[in-house]
């Protein structure tokens, strides 16, 4: 009877210990040593169970305490903390995110200086060095300003052709004498043929081309003297010859402290009435206005201001309007 007993009592104890296991959780390990077992587990709360030695009954010790022949198995009791993993591999890049919204505009920034003259991609020469010796709009009338055409030039004319491009050798900027250059002009360059004018302060004067009127002077007839930038030395030539007329007075002009005046060549003249008369600029009578370039032994050319157009005009029985210029 005792025997039975004992294994009745045992088999609750068992029932009921197995009962309180499966509460409790999953047993995580086991160890056994020093005659007390120890199944570890997750949570943190323990219960005790009693073994026997012999034939390895349980039972459920509620003071947590067992008699000298069982072994004390706790459980639930948290094991050592096990050794760190080793570090996983690095996961694959992601993908590119797309491409943001484009920012707003920025404002203006402030103006830069002004680059150096550059090169002509047409006829691959330099551009000119451009002088600020010319007197334009602003206020004052100091000649300060970079020579631009209309504006006053350094021997009071106005400028009628500035050469960007550096297509002449002889010359940068075209200057023509200024309305009233010939105001007061002695007759001494007047030839005494009928019709020449001395000129007003309104008006330019008329004189027949040249003293020497019956010959050419020099081949001046040449297509290469009626040229932009001949006029100068088509003048200095003539004046070898010629004692009086239009050759003699831009010769002998001094104006503006400049002693460099000359009859423009025919190119020079077209240009100066392209750029000038057709502006309303300068004070120029509509008529015909000589040139330095001869187009035979008796005649001269002369542009027509009140056209376009060129003629031929006698050197001897015409008074024709003079304008001198100057280059630099």
């Amino acid at each position: 009877m005792h025997i039975m007993k004992s294994s009745i009592k045992s088999k609750s104890s068992f029932r009921r210990s197995a009962g309180t296991f499966l509460l409790v959780g999953v047993i995580a390990g086991v160890t056994v040593g020093g005659g007390i077992g120890v199944f570890a587990a997750p949570s943190a709360k323990t219960v005790t169970v009693c073994v026997d030695k012999k034939d390895n009954h349980m039972n459920y010790s509620k003071n947590g305490k067992c008699e000298s022949h069982q072994f004390k198995v706790v459980l639930n009791q948290a094991g050592t903390a096990g050794t760190a993993g080793a570090a996983g591999a690095a996961g694959a890049a992601g993908a590119k995110g797309d491409l943001g919204a484009t920012g707003a505009k920025g404002e203006a920034g402030t103006n830069g200086t002004n680059g150096t003259n550059g090169t002509d991609g047409t006829n691959g020469t330099t551009a000119i060095t451009q002088q600020s010796v010319c007197d334009g709009s602003d206020a004052d009338a100091v000649a300060d300003e970079l020579c631009k055409i209309g504006m006053t030039g350094p021997g009071g004319g106005i400028i009628f052709f500035v050469d960007y491009n550096d297509q002449y050798a002889a010359l940068n900027y075209l200057e023509a004498a200024p309305q009233g250059w010939s105001n007061g002009l002695s007759n001494v360059n007047l030839g005494g043929n009928t019709g020449e004018t001395a000129g007003t302060a309104t008006v330019d004067p008329k004189m027949k081309w040249c003293s020497n009127t019956s010959s050419l002077l020099l081949g001046l007839n040449a297509w290469s003297n009626s040229a932009v930038g001949t006029g100068a030395t088509n003048t200095v030539t003539a004046d070898t010859t010629c004692a009086g007329g239009a050759i003699q007075a831009a010769t002998d002009l001094v104006l503006g402290g400049k002693t460099d005046w000359f009859l423009p060549s025919i190119g020079e003249a077209m240009m100066m009435y392209n750029n000038l008369i057709s502006a309303g600029v300068g004070g120029f009578v509509y008529d015909s206005y000589w040139s330095s370039s001869e187009s035979s032994a008796t005649n001269a050319s002369d542009w027509f201001f009140g056209g376009p157009w060129g003629g031929s005009t006698p050197k001897t029985t015409s008074a024709v309007y003079v304008r001198p210029v100057r280059a630099f």
